[in-house]
């Protein structure tokens, strides 16, 4: 019997890595370990990997919408990467309801309920954190980074920053302070 895990927090290669760290070293090496997810061969007592999560900065989802919004905040970071590298991209409605065989009104109105923030807000939070990113690096003009995540233009772009973050491009540029992305809702 199989022991399925579902992990807030999980957004990058190194966090797959650390639970598989945790996990193995509590003597539950997994099978499997994605984003959000793990599969241990054994049964297993939530409790007693929980505090092991929780000291390496995750959380284990109980509920199944706790599991479904975590989820979707890992299809909107993938999302992007549909946005950068798609000819003609789906609008996130289309992207969400196509990868979870369900209505986007009914992804939307569980993740506002369960987060207490829209959908599109989130996103919109993931892009400038993006943003953020890519202006850190500095090989992209705003132009560019407005490109690549289908900004209208950069002046829409440079709106939308200063209304999240409350700093024009400039200022930020000056003084970077970014935000974990676990750290968005």
């Amino acid at each position: 019997m199989t022991t399925e895990l579902h992990i807030k927090n999980m957004v990058c290669p190194r966090c797959i890595s650390t639970v598989q760290r945790v996990l193995s070293e509590a003597g539950f090496p997994p099978t499997e370990v994605t984003l959000g997810h793990a599969v241990v061969p054994t049964p297993l007592d939530p409790a007693q990997i929980a505090p092991l999560l929780e000291a390496e900065g995750f959380e284990l989802l109980q509920s199944r919408d706790e599991q479904l919004v975590a989820q979707l905040k890992t299809a909107l970071a993938d999302y992007l990467e549909h946005l950068r590298t798609a000819r003609v991209p789906l609008t996130t409605s289309a992207y969400l309801a196509e990868r979870f065989g369900t209505s986007y009104a009914h992804l939307s109105k569980l993740f506002s309920r369960t987060v207490g923030l829209t959908l599109e807000k989130y996103l919109i939070r993931l892009k400038i954190e993006r943003v953020k990113e890519l202006l850190s690096y500095g090989q992209l003009s705003l132009t560019d980074i407005a490109e690549e995540l289908r900004y209208s233009s950069s002046q829409h772009l440079s709106n939308q920053f200063r209304q999240v973050t409350g700093q024009t491009v400039t200022e930020y540029k000056t003084h970077p302070d970014r935000t974990p992305l676990d750290g968005l809702v």
